[in-house]
């Protein structure tokens, strides 16, 4: 089960405010192939969402209300090209350039429970302010997060299942894709979690 990359959170929320937080990737969800209107051509797309343990919110989840981590995302074209966002957000992450080795495919899972910094701006379009994701850089030594939410991950790669709890605006974006083809259902996800180093 891979991801290779070759050569806005549903909810009426308050923004995550602007600072530097801490953070951990817990999903990652292939998109597929997603025609782009700005570049009027079809490119392959990833979505990676982390979680920041230092900027809370109440959520329901199960029937339940808690008290858990915000959750913030970039979506990414799969490519480890040199002026590629992918391979320049992912390098200021590690610290790190690519070798070329690693450059002839980079499994993108190897991310999940990875820790990082992410520096959140924001901005406002029609009169709504918008937190985005302006740098990640790598965590300071030692950092160790654990994530409270279920590790996610889909590839249309793997020929899996999406897994079970994955957001409704995820389901809408993974069925746009051309790879889609209508018999992805929901299934349980994996419990399992890493602190592999990437």
């Amino acid at each position: 089960m891979s991801l290779m990359a070759r050569d806005k959170i549903g909810g009426d929320f308050t923004p995550i405010p602007e600072d530097l937080h801490l953070a951990i990737c817990y999903g990652i969800w292939d998109l597929g192939t997603q025609f782009s209107e700005r570049w009027e051509k079809s490119v392959h797309k990833v979505l990676i969402v982390w979680e920041i343990p230092g900027c809370r919110g109440d959520f329901d989840r199960d029937g339940k209300k808690m008290n858990l981590p915000r959750a913030i995302s970039k979506r990414y074209r799969l490519s480890l090209h040199k002026k590629a966002d992918l391979r320049k957000d992912l390098e200021s992450w590690r610290g790190k350039k690519f070798s070329d080795e690693e450059l002839k495919g980079f499994d993108l899972k190897r991310l999940l429970g990875a820790p990082c910094q992410i520096q959140v701006l924001h901005n406002e379009v029609d009169k709504k302010i918008y937190a985005n994701i302006a740098t990640i850089t790598k965590a300071p030594g030692g950092t160790k997060l654990t994530t409270e939410n279920p590790l996610k991950f889909f590839s249309f790669e793997d020929g899996a299942e999406v897994p079970e709890g994955t957001p409704q605006w995820i389901m809408d974006l993974i069925r746009h894709a051309e790879e889609y083809k209508g018999g992805v259902h929901e299934e349980h996800d994996s419990p399992e979690d890493s602190d592999i180093p990437f």
